[in-house]
């Protein structure tokens, strides 16, 4: 009898498991639809990259998109959307797309817990890789990016080479995205030295007093550039005797270049930045700033095109067991920093396309 009684209750649990998995449907038919596209591959696919906010950054990857798109391996059609509204205009534009019979999108999610029907719908309707920032929980084929963690540690212990304590202030836009709440945690990890662990999180309201250093706050902006110059100036001002501070969004980092040069302050508080702003490589370069962190927004950009397109011709093949097509972080210090800005500016021109959003 207790035989039975326990596989019955093993029984309840596998059909709750099953009603309680609808991303893992969402997945699944839309492999379905890819395998159907190996019989009547799209001829000419439509496909969009979504960014999660508007900076340099996107528009380096925007580039990436549209050069990919031109590829004669790939030729197909892409439209670049920059929400510059946050969590609200992103959902809208990617109803907008799914309306207009999109083939597939790949976007960097803003909020990915609170963006569950909106992910939902483009699975259902078209083709969802993430990009950047993941959304591991939601229905997307793939992610396309580096690990965050990983970054921040990079940046943390490029930020520990070049300062060996005091105070410390973290600049970020928001920490609702996946990447933010890893890089962040990557950083200070990295920064005090400790034993690497993805699954650690140091509340952002709590100081930390740690290995000769005080990491005083996390600040958020919401991508408002005004907002976030502010808090680097507000910080500076209040914490006179500050030795190091990182931004870990890309206009962070150049906002805090501009505000350490108004403020005469090269030398005096260092910088350890992220991603690959002209000014933080123009500073790196003069000497004031110590290195930067920098992903690969135009190979985001070209890679989620190639990706998709290859998905309407009915091929998968190119995503891994684990479903995360890396692009690895690095690091760039004065010794570097001119030829990898040669080369960035040369994937830029090869990809701009005037100024419009859609490569034909």
């Amino acid at each position: 009898m207790k035989k039975l009684i326990s596989l019955v209750a093993l029984a309840s649990l596998g059909l709750g498991l099953v009603a309680a998995s609808p991303a893992a449907d969402l997945v699944a038919a839309q492999k379905a639809r890819i395998a159907a596209f190996k019989a009547a591959p799209k001829k000419r696919p439509h496909v969009a990259f979504v960014s999660n906010g508007v900076a340099d950054f996107w528009t380096i990857a925007k580039a990436g998109a549209i050069a990919a798109g031109k590829d004669k391996s790939i030729n197909c059609d892409v439209t670049v959307e920059f929400p510059g509204g946050g969590l609200s205009d992103q959902k809208r534009m990617l109803e907008d797309l799914v309306i207009k019979g999109i083939d597939g999108i790949s976007v960097s999610p803003i909020d990915p817990t609170n963006q569950t029907d909106v992910l939902n719908l483009v699975a259902e309707k078209s083709l969802l890789i993430t990009n950047d920032s993941d959304a591991p929980k939601a229905p997307r084929l793939c992610y396309i990016g580096m690990d965050n963690y990983d970054a921040g540690l990079m940046c943390g212990k490029l930020a520990r080479e070049g300062c060996k304590g005091g105070k410390v202030a973290i600049f970020i836009g928001r920490l609702e995205q996946d990447n933010a709440k890893r890089r962040r945690q990557g950083f200070i990890d990295g920064l005090l030295g400790r034993t690497p662990d993805a699954t650690r999180y140091d509340e952002p309201s709590k100081v930390l007093t740690e290995a000769g250093y005080t990491i005083v706050g996390t600040w958020t902006d919401s991508f408002d550039r005004a907002k976030a110059k502010a808090n680097i100036e507000d910080v500076m001002i209040k914490n006179p005797d500050l030795a190091l501070m990182t931004g870990l969004f890309e206009y962070n980092s150049t906002l805090a270049v501009e505000v350490i040069k108004q403020q005469g302050k090269q030398g005096k508080v260092q910088l350890a930045a992220f991603d690959e702003g002209a000014d933080v490589i123009a500073a790196i370069k003069e000497g004031f700033v110590l290195g930067t962190v920098v992903q690969d927004p135009y190979g985001y950009g070209f890679e989620s095109v190639k990706v998709l397109n290859a998905f309407c011709k009915g091929d998968m093949s190119m995503v891994p067991a684990n479903g995360m097509i890396s692009i690895p972080a690095r690091v760039i210090k004065k010794d570097n920093a001119e030829a990898f800005w040669k080369d960035l500016k040369a994937k830029i021109k090869a990809g701009k396309e005037g100024g419009s959003k859609d490569a034909k």
